[in-house]
């Protein structure tokens, strides 16, 4: 730790630049501590020299293993320099940037590091801005592609977008170190998953992947954690297997150890019968000559199935050496068909989210079409209502000026009564001598002109109610009425002249109502085409409901027929699934019946001599 010290401040008065406080407070601080290993700088404003005379004292440094940087508001310019004196060190296996707003320089300068650092286990660069410049990032990933000793990398809050999640995407088809990654709280959303699914379809080391945070649906997450789940379980059987591999090779080890010794054992007990033997042999006299020939002969035949044990153990081992191999090639197919399960699995998973997700476009087509149809029924209903409506006012303003019209008449008719009494009272003045006679005269005319215009009144109250029904023919009845009240008025006015206008009058009434009544008719025949049109609408109505209720039944159709093919792959992959457990029980069987073999050899190998005397 001094010695980091007076570097730096050696440094420090190479360069011209004055030593900051707070790193050697931090660093008298450390060296009170007896820290060691870990250069904490954690909320320290690190200067552009500061940082510079940093990274030639750590491009030698051999003393700290973790480096923490996080919040020290460092520059570009700075991190470039700082990064590139750790370029060479050989030290250092944590590197923590947090909350550095590292951009476009400091991710041209991590991807060096990346490059170039042979070291680096640990990189933490969590709230900085890596994502926004996508060369710069580019570049970032390419160092991480050729990286071969990071093992753990913190993106976190970085705003990558989906083409940055494809560019990290490639790096890690070429990477085979990194083991944790963390990612959350980005914007990768739907593509971006997409992608990191593709990339660990060839990825066979990341265990650890964390991307909540970044708008990718729940489908896409869920097959991202079997995929991990996969990565884990075949570095856990890979592991399982070098261990296996390991014991075996140390029980064969062993065994061989002991057949030496035990051959050496035999050698020597070989070698001492023989010595004694024939040292009994020359105390004996000639007499027992022929003992030790039959016992020379009987060494050699021990000696020869000896050899013979022997060659059969070499037997063993060769077959032992050929099971091994095999139990090789049986690991290596293990791990080949997990791959392809592995590999099944994830594309049909890919198929289910496509399948899944052409569901849904097919939902939101059938909802859009539907809706399309609706709003169309929709703005035809609100426009035959409105036309109704428009109708129906225009209907009622017009009734309104014949009421209108009406009371005019009505007044006008009192103002010509009233003229009527006052004519009769000159007349009546003016004719008194003749007045019986005219009277009987003038009253049976004007009864008959008054059955006449109560006919008249009849037939007018007819017409207006015949109009009030039809409610478009309202209008020319009306000023029929009014001209048929203006033609009573004058026939009162001219009382004497009636008698010879009557007649005239009458043939003219009878036109008038024959024309009314043509009119009628023809208005009558308007309203049945309209009758005709709105009940054309109405079919049109009832067609489109048809039609969307087939549109209806065809969407359910699709939807269980998707849910249908759902369940059957399903179905596919719980029989792959209960294939691969099929495969693990053989294979474990398979092992533990070599285990009981290797275990039967070895209990029943060892070699026990008894020489006969």
């Amino acid at each position: 730790m001094e010695d980091f010290r007076r570097t730096y401040l050696r440094l420090c008065k190479e360069g011209g630049v004055d030593p900051q406080e707070s790193v050697l407070a931090q660093l008298q601080e450390t060296r009170g501590a007896a820290a060691g290993s870990r250069l904490d700088l954690r909320g320290h404003s690190l200067s552009v020299d500061t940082c510079a005379v940093l990274g030639r004292v750590l491009h030698k440094d051999t003393l700290f293993t973790e480096l923490a940087l996080s919040d020290c508001m460092l520059t570009e310019e700075g991190a470039k320099l700082l990064l590139n004196g750790l370029c060479a060190n050989t030290t250092v296996k944590v590197l923590d940037l947090k909350g550095n707003n590292l951009r476009s320089t400091g991710a041209e300068a991590l991807g060096k590091l990346l490059v170039r650092n042979k070291t680096l286990c640990r990189l933490v660069l969590e709230w900085n801005a890596l994502g926004m410049w996508e060369e710069a990032f580019s570049v970032f990933c390419e160092g991480l592609a050729t990286n071969a000793c990071l093992t753990q990398l913190d993106l976190r809050n970085n705003q990558i977008n989906h083409q940055g999640a494809s560019e990290l995407c490639l790096a890690l088809k070429r990477n085979s170190t990194l083991q944790e990654l963390d990612v959350r709280w980005n914007n990768i959303g739907l593509l971006g998953g997409r992608s990191f699914l593709e990339a660990l379809q060839q990825n066979r080391t990341l265990t650890h992947l964390e991307m909540a945070g970044n708008n990718i649906p729940s489908d896409t997450l869920k097959a991202l954690e079997q995929a991990m789940d996969h990565n884990s379980d075949r570095q856990s059987t890979v592991r399982e297997s070098r261990s296996r591999t390991q014991v075996l090779s140390k029980e064969i080890q062993i065994l061989k150890e002991e057949k030496g010794r035990q051959v050496w054992s035999c050698w020597e007990i070989d070698f001492s019968s023989i010595f004694q033997m024939t040292e009994a042999a020359l105390a004996m006299s000639e007499q027992k000559n022929h003992n030790l020939g039959e016992l020379l002969t009987r060494v050699k035949t021990e000696k020869d199935e000896q050899r013979e044990r022997q060659s059969r153990e070499r037997k063993k081992e060769q077959e032992l050496e050929k099971m091994e191999s095999r139990c090789k090639s049986q690991q290596d197919q293990i791990f080949e068909l997990k791959q392809e399960l592995t590999n099944s699995t994830a594309e049909l998973k890919l198929r289910l989210a496509q399948a899944e997700e052409r569901l849904e476009m097919e939902k939101k087509r059938s909802k859009q079409s539907l809706e399309d149809m609706n709003n169309l029924r929709q703005k035809e209903v609100d426009h035959v209502n409105r036309h109704l409506e428009e109708s129906q006012r225009a209907l009622q303003d017009r009734i309104l000026k014949l009421e209108g019209q009406r009371i005019q008449l009505e007044e006008e008719l009192s103002r010509a009564k009233a003229a009527c009494v006052t004519e009769r009272a000159q007349a009546e003045e003016e004719q008194g001598k003749v007045r019986v006679q005219v009277r009987l005269e003038e009253q049976q005319r004007v009864s008959g002109l008054e059955e006449k215009l109560r006919g008249l009144r009849q037939s007018r109250d007819e017409s207006q109610s015949h109009c009030s029904q039809q409610k478009q023919t309202i209008a020319e009845l009306q000023a029929r009425s009014g001209q048929q009240s203006i033609e009573t008025d004058g026939l009162r006015r001219r009382i004497e002249e009636l008698q010879q206008e009557l007649s005239g009058k009458d043939q003219e009434k009878v036109a008038e109502v024959s024309r009314v009544r043509v009119e009628l008719q023809e208005q009558m025949g308007h309203l049945q085409a309209e009758r005709t049109a709105q009940g054309g609408l109405k079919e049109k109505i009832a067609a489109l409901e048809r039609e969307m209720k087939v549109l209806a039944s065809n969407h359910r159709e699709a939807t269980l027929d998707k849910e249908s093919e759902i369940s059957s792959l399903f179905e596919k992959l719980r029989l792959r699934e209960a294939e691969i457990q099929r495969m693990r029980e053989d294979e474990a069987q398979r092992a533990s019946f070599l285990q009981n073999a290797i275990l039967t050899y070895v209990q029943g190998s060892p070699l026990h001599y008894s020489p006969k005397k």
